[in-house]
């Protein structure tokens, strides 16, 4: 368990603080003997072990600290077991011990189960024995009272677990609706009220409520995952860990939502999901009127107001405050499209991406609008829809009066102010500060033409073009004059007509 070493010269045991002679077995006190420094610590919390370079201990010292901690272990299982006695008195009213008594055993008469095993036994005890002493509730009996109370005991947890069959639930909290099928469990609960969190880690500021959560956590510091997968060669520090990670090889999802068809091989994501349904968003920011239904979320938008970028690109000077806008962003650079849809060629860089473009191939459009008959694929295209009815046009330029219902649209018109035009044809001098009109002029290039009329042959590069297309079949002339009764199926042609009215020139 320890590392031992041989020194040449002499040292100084970091906690008798005399002097180790040369064929003397040393230990060292490093930073990753996490286990020797706890029982050390737990020992002498006063002590420190950075003020000498490479502490050591003689070995006198470590097998005291051994004893001492072995002795204080004994100790803690003892005070468990007088406190398991205390509770004899409740015990004994639970399990009427007033039916327990001592008659004299000479009144006894062996059982013949008991002859069958010991056939030279006489029927009859021929002197008396000493006084039995018998639990009323089974046929068990003893002529020791202290064997006794270990069996009432035993039978304390057993009808412990027999409740959790029945679901009774007899000790109820009296300041909330919490009932628990043992009076540990309550003890435990009521701890949530008075805050009293009596086990405290030696080593770091955690503190817990539970025994078990603070055995939980000192693996943590050990490093000790003591539970193993029999499947794969996961491990992990606690039993609830393992048995969420089992599900992923049964594919068991236990917890399913009552509401809607989604579930999970964890509690803990159900209870979130919940929220979804419920609107509860209890994780609040104390700065703006955020709040999110997610922790990590609220943590993401923290670092919005402080302007922290902590996620940083090694490559190039990319930074963000996200770790999957990283991953994404590093995705750019090696090239790879992890997700894959399995009926068509499609493949992103992000899941999500992903599950809108399998709705295309569903026709599934869960989002719909309360007030129209528009529907999409994409809650955030349903929110941005939803600004149209309220007119809500929350993205404002900072130079001019513009505003947009969108952001997308407030970030192309910024670069009107700026002149950027980031989107350059490789093949001509053509540049553009929109991406679609990009697109559409690419096509110049390639002859692509994927709008097509189908009633005639007419087929074009724009949408536009298509819809003034389709007004020569229906006959619909959508732009008139508001002088006269002139209409016509462009936008362009109704300018020109409008010069006759207005006598304007053109340049």
């Amino acid at each position: 368990m320890y590392e031992n070493m041989e020194e040449k010269s002499i040292q100084t045991c970091r906690i008798c603080l005399l002097e180790i002679v040369e064929t003397e077995q040393c230990y060292f006190l490093s930073n990753n003997k996490l286990m020797l420094q706890f029982k050390l610590l737990n020992l002498l919390p006063e002590i420190d072990l950075n003020i000498t370079p490479n502490p050591i201990a003689c070995n006198r010292c470590m097998v005291t600290i051994e004893e001492i901690y072995e002795f204080k272990q004994l100790c803690i299982q003892t005070e468990t077991t007088v406190r398991n006695l205390r509770k004899q008195h409740v015990i004994n009213k639970e399990l009427h011990v007033d039916n327990i008594k001592a008659e004299p055993s000479n009144l006894q008469i062996v059982s013949n189960d008991y002859l069958k095993i010991n056939k030279n036994m006489p029927i009859c005890m021929e002197k008396p024995l000493e006084e039995q002493y018998y639990c009323y509730n089974c046929n068990f009996n003893t002529n020791k009272k202290t064997i006794l109370s270990r069996h009432l005991i035993s039978m304390s947890h057993l009808k412990g677990h027999i409740r959790k069959h029945t679901d009774e639930k007899p000790f109820k909290c009296n300041l909330c609706d919490y009932c628990s099928n043992q009076m540990g469990g309550l003890k435990t609960h009521m701890r949530k009220h008075t805050g009293e969190k009596p086990f405290k880690c030696n080593i770091c500021d955690y503190c817990s409520s539970q025994l078990g959560n603070l055995n939980t956590h000192m693996r943590k510091h050990t490093g000790e995952k003591p539970f193993k997968c029999n499947i794969c060669d996961y491990c992990t520090i606690s039993m609830s860990h393992l048995k969420g990670h089992m599900r992923k090889h049964t594919s068991n999802k236990l917890f399913k939502c009552n509401i809607c068809d989604y579930s999970s091989i964890y509690l803990g994501n159900l209870n979130m999901h919940m929220r979804k349904h419920t609107g509860e968003k209890r994780f609040k920011c104390n700065i703006c009127d955020y709040s999110s239904i997610y922790l990590g979320n609220l943590n993401t938008h923290v670092l919005k107001h402080t302007g922290e970028k902590p996620f940083k690109c090694n490559i190039c000077d990319f930074c963000c405050n996200m770790k999957s806008d990283l991953k994404r962003r590093m995705c750019t650079h090696t090239g790879e499209k992890s997700y894959k849809c399995n009926i068509c060629d499609y493949c992103t860089i992000s899941m999500s991406h992903l599950k809108v473009h399998i709705l295309k191939h569903t026709g599934e459009k869960l989002f719909k609008c309360d007030i129209c008959d528009y529907c999409s694929n994409q809650m955030r295209c349903l929110k941005t829809h939803m600004r149209k009815h309220t007119g809500e046009k929350p993205f404002k330029c900072n130079i001019c009066d513009y505003c947009s219902s969108q952001l997308g649209n407030l970030n192309t018109h910024m670069r009107k102010h700026t002149g950027e035009k980031p989107f350059k044809c490789n093949i001509c001098d053509y540049c553009s500060s929109q991406l679609g009109n990009f697109n559409t002029h690419m096509r110049k290039h390639t002859g692509e033409k994927p709008f097509k009329c189908n009633i005639c042959d007419y087929c074009c590069i724009t949408k536009l073009d298509l819809k003034r297309h389709m007004c020569t079949h229906t006959g619909e002339k959508s732009f008139k004059c508001n002088i006269c009764d002139y209409c016509c199926i462009t936008k362009s042609s109704l300018k020109i007509h409008m010069r006759k009215h207005t006598g304007e020139k053109p340049l």
